[in-house]
């Protein structure tokens, strides 16, 4: 018999069990059922009409953790197959996460099961009492964008066995993106399938078969009653009316009457004193339109008493649809109290905020939670939250600035539920502009941004970022990072804006971008943010070999140096942003070696260096707020982490999916005595003295007015100004560089027409990723717009033949933090089809080539073949700035921010060190459009003089002038024949110009001229 024969048979069975069953119940319950029920209709019958494929098309993938973690899965032919002759069949050993997906197609519309009561599909048991957790995906622009709900069934059981999942019984997953961004209702008019993740921990074998939507949706399913918001805040005498609506999925009219009975009951008000009670039941009859609303009045009663906010939750009782998922709470604002008079002096509202707050407020205050974690947003005043925040790619679903600013003032509306209103600090890590919206304007990186020399560029790129940050409803900025990067192999690099302390300093001006006056006093302005110093102290200076993060290289690793090092190095930008009034500081996930015998301490748990450098000899009196989970990485329990850090001076903790935790173990530490009240109170003092100054208690929500200048034409305007300062001329042998419009130029490499790979890390997505992610223009499209005749071949497979000028555009893709560390998968080699572009095309004409990258890459087994070289850094989203200077409308101005090393062997290599022989010296940078001065030993002389007499009279732009005539004379004559000699006093005349000794850089200029 075939297996086809013996499905038949055992259906036929089955279907004749079924006749019999029914003939046993009474009619007209069998008629009513059969009548009510549509027909089941098929998502997956793994018969092949379902390829495997992925996004956009639709089809069955897999995923994990890792490369082990995937299932293999196969269309198996099964003599039992409960459906068809086939089963999706597989095995499996995941030891982080995986399983599998069927995705419907992208660019067809999302399917509707709304009519139906819920899922089921066939299980083969191998009774193993694991548990499988089975998804469906609802909302968004597709499968990979959706919300997904989540529920599991349990293999208790041996042989096929039919699971049944009412849409019911599916939860909203909260540790998913994009969480919070679509509207977190299980809506089933817009589905995008389904997806499987497999139990962990030891191999198995699973076969399914026959997905399939079942039943009738009850109304309850599909109808349901919302209120157009959960807190509703109202000024002390004033009436609250709570909008109570009843919507169905797919907008049908309800077709059985609902009612809502509505009581106002519980709560912190007084019935009667502080507000007239109100109880009713409001009707929609079957019929009623989808959408449909009623308002509920709630009228409040003045008192005259300056009385912190109370609250009178109005419980709705509700027959024939779904209940909303909580009680809305209408609010009698806080009032008359002192910490509420903005005309008071900072200082003096914190005084009084502070002694009215319990223990729990103040640890909510010292809490900051991921986005993602908070669902709805109820336990932003369950837990008297004082921040959230936006990791890298958590957005609103749109990702767009109305869905922000929506977003976050939905969470602002929360914490007006609680006792103070204390309004929350939102974060972002906005570290080149708004980089996680999509459509912002995108900066250059902090490395491209110190190859500019220009402080004052610095500065309104940090005034561009600022503007945009904040008309998203974002107060705060974790930026800027002032590490000090000692070592090219380490994959945040291009976070920092130089190897030298001085170049770091110098950048420091995009401080008061950020944050305007340093007083503060701009802070509640518009355009302005809170920034953010990071990461203190020493996070550039960690070894190769010694992190302490997973497959991490360098990222998270041990900053071994003496207090003198340590002291020039890395502390002294922080210096510099205390003066300028820097408003939180972010400590290091990396430790600390002082060679004191301590060994290794990690950052967090520092008090020295926390309190005792930071906060008591620097003078630091913003707050200080944790990296991300970097707690979790002390030694000790739980509690050992909270209180060593709290006590070490961290103020604020990110613990982005932990904030319960942290908050009760806080407390708990207080009311131990292990962590001080003084201590609390100090850490609750700086952060509400920075809420008070930005104005959150006045504005808590967003400011919107300055949405329409997001990526707007005046803010790239200073991206592209940014990006053209950035490029680092390094070779221009026969004055290749610039182009002429007339010339024909042949274009070819990985990153010539991409604007991810040329955004970088820290782009819409923490790690970033190549493609068209956000608008922008590539460096080909900025060469075509210039009005260039140009002809583009990515892999340079097209013919070579009658092109005047090459230009390859090679480099990396994008990576952010430790996943970018040399050695973790990384290296500083180009491409293997990078190297074969730059091959092809050098053979062939005279060629340019530019490196878009975040740190230098070996180039130098190819330099004889170039005959211009370009360190384009990672630009932002402005090519037209790389085209600017690429066809003469700009010149070539960029130094080196970083040494570039003949070889990895080299590294770390860096400008001061005693041995000291580079590819390209720290401060190199060939500039065109400009006559270089000749004169040789002459002219050096009277440069010299100048320089020292206007150092003398404090002319800084006399003497600097003088110095950079004294550089592009000396690059000039060494050309690309740098060696020792004269590499070594080249790179220290650039640090000597940056601390202001500027005859003693014309001194070193003079050493290196006469080397080479």
């Amino acid at each position: 018999m075939t297996g086809l024969d013996r499905n038949s048979v055992r259906r036929t069975a089955v279907l004749a069990g079924a006749a019999l069953i029914v003939g046993l119940l009474p009619l007209a319950s069998a008629g009513t059922a059969a009548a009510a029920d549509p027909d089941p209709v098929p998502v997956d019958r793994f018969e092949g009409e379902v390829p495997f494929a992925s996004q956009p098309a639709e089809g069955l993938f897999t995923w994990g953790g890792d490369a082990d973690d995937p299932p293999e899965l196969t269309l198996a032919e099964r003599s039992d197959a409960p459906e068809g002759t086939k089963v999706l069949a597989g095995d499996y050993d995941i030891s982080g996460y995986g399983g599998f997906t069927h995705d419907y197609a992208a660019d067809r519309p999302g399917h509707d099961w709304s009519a139906h009561k819920g899922i089921r599909f066939w299980w083969d048991g191998q009774d193993n009492g694991k548990k499988t957790a089975f998804e469906i995906k609802d909302g968004g622009a597709n499968g990979e964008a959706s919300e997904l709900w989540t529920t599991s069934f349990t293999d208790d059981f041996t042989g096929w066995k039919q699971i049944e999942i009412p849409f019911g019984d599916f939860t909203y997953r909260t540790d998913y993106q994009p969480v919070g961004g679509i509207d977190q209702v299980l809506g089933l008019t817009q589905m995008w399938g389904y997806a499987v993740t497999l139990p962990v921990g030891a191999p198995g074998r699973f076969a399914m078969d026959d997905v399939e939507l079942y039943g009738k949706a009850d109304q309850s399913l599909r109808a349901s009653v919302t209120t157009d918001a959960a807190v509703y805040p109202v000024k002390e005498g004033g009436t609250a009316s709570v909008k109570v609506s009843v919507a169905t999925t797919g907008s049908a009219p309800i077709d059985e009457p609902v009612t809502v009975a509505y009581e106002s009951a519980g709560g912190t008000a007084e019935s009667g004193k502080d507000y007239t009670p109100v109880k009713g039941e409001i009707t929609f009859p079957a019929g009623t339109e989808s959408g449909a609303s009623r308002t509920v009045r709630v009228p409040t009663l003045r008192d005259r008493t300056a009385e912190a906010a109370e609250t009178v939750p109005l419980k709705l009782t509700v027959t024939g649809a779904k209940a909303p998922a909580e009680t809305p709470q209408v609010v009698i604002d806080a009032h008359g109290l002192p910490y509420l008079d903005a005309k008071l002096p900072v200082k003096k509202r914190v005084a009084d905020l502070l002694s009215r707050m319990s223990l729990a407020e103040k640890a909510g205050q010292m809490t900051q939670a991921e986005r993602g974690a908070i669902g709805a947003g109820g336990d932003i005043a369950a837990y008297d939250l004082g921040s959230l925040l936006s990791g890298g790619g958590s957005t609103p679903t749109p990702n767009t600035p109305a869905a922000w600013a929506k977003m976050i003032d939905g969470y602002q509306l929360r914490a007006q539920a609680t006792r103070f209103q204390i309004p929350l600090i939102y974060g972002v890590d906005a570290v080149h502009g708004h980089n996680n919206l999509a459509g912002a304007t995108v900066m250059p990186h902090n490395i491209g941004i110190g190859a500019t020399r220009d402080p004052a560029l610095a500065e309104r790129t940090g005034a561009v970022t600022a503007a945009e940050v904040r008309a998203t409803g974002v107060p705060w900025d974790f930026a800027p990072c002032l590490c000090v990067t000692r070592d090219e192999r380490w994959g945040r690099s291009y976070e920092s804006f130089g190897e030298d302390p001085a170049l770091v300093e110098s950048m420091e001006t995009v401080v008061q971008g950020l944050q305007g006056d340093r007083s503060g006093k701009d802070l509640k302005d518009d355009d302005r943010v809170l920034a953010t110093a990071k990461h203190f102290v020493g996070d550039g200076g960690t070894a190769y070999g010694s992190s302490t993060t997973g497959s991490y290289t360098v990222d998270q690793g041990v900053t071994k140096v003496s207090r003198q090092e340590l002291e020039a190095v890395h502390l002294a930008p922080f210096q510099e942003a205390v003066d300028r009034g820097v408003g939180t500081v972010m400590p290091s996930y990396s430790s600390l070696d002082l060679g004191d015998g301590q060994g290794p301490v990690k950052m967090h748990a520092r008090g020295d260096m926390i309190n005792g450098v930071l906060k008591d000899r620097m003078g630091f009196d913003g707050f200080v707020i944790s990296d991300w989970n970097a707690i979790d990485q002390l030694p000790g329990d739980y509690a050992a982490h909270v209180r060593t850090s709290v006590n070490a001076g961290v103020d604020m903790m990110m613990v982005p999916y932990g904030y319960k935790e942290f908050s009760a173990t806080l407390i708990d530490e207080a009311k131990a005595g292990r962590v001080t009240d003084r201590r609390i109170d100090d850490a609750v003092a700086r952060i509400l003295a920075q809420k008070f100054r930005l104005g959150l208690f006045e504005k808590p929500y967003a400011d919107t007015g300055g949405a329409s200048a997001i990526g707007s034409t005046a803010h790239r305007a200073v991206a592209r100004q940014a990006a053209a300062e950035s490029q680092v001329l390094l070779k221009n042998a026969g004055s290749v560089l610039p182009l002429k419009k007339s010339q024909k130029v042949y274009v070819a490499g990985s990153n010539a027409d991409d604007i991810g790979n040329q955004t970088g890390g820290w782009t819409i997505t923490w790690q970033g990723s190549s493609g068209n992610i956000t608008p922008g223009t590539t460096i080909l499209q900025g060469m075509r717009k210039a009005g260039g005749d140009v002809t583009y071949s990515k892999d340079a497979s097209a013919s070579t033949a009658g092109y005047d000028v090459g230009v390859v555009v090679v480099g990396e893709t994008p990576y952010a933090e430790g996943v970018g560390d040399v050695g973790n998968g990384n290296d500083l080699e180009l491409t293997a089809a990078d190297k074969a572009a730059v091959d092809k095309v050098c053979a062939a004409m005279k060629c340019a080539v530019l490196i878009v990258s975040g740190r230098p890459q070996l180039i130098g087994d190819r330099l004889g073949d170039v005959d211009a070289l370009v360190a384009s850094w990672l630009p932002g989203t402005e090519g037209d700035g790389v085209a600017d200077v690429l066809y003469g409308r700009r010149a070539f101005t960029g130094q080196l921010p970083v040494t570039w090393p003949k070889s990895e062997s080299q590294l770390p290599i860096n400008v001061g060190d005693t041995s000291y022989d580079p590819q390209f010296p720290y401060g190199w940078g060939l500039t065109t459009l400009t006559t270089v001065p000749g004169g040789g030993t002459a002219s050096l002389r009277a440069l010299a003089l100048v320089a020292a007499a206007a150092e003398r009279a404090g002319a800084d732009t006399v003497a600097r002038t003088a110095v950079t005539k004294a550089r592009l004379l000396v690059q000039q004559k060494i050309g690309t024949a740098v060696t020792a000699a004269s590499a070594k006093p080249f790179a220290d005349a650039d640090h000597l110009l940056l601390t202001g000794r500027y005859a003693d850089a014309v001194a070193k200029l003079t050493q290196a001229y006469r080397a080479g």
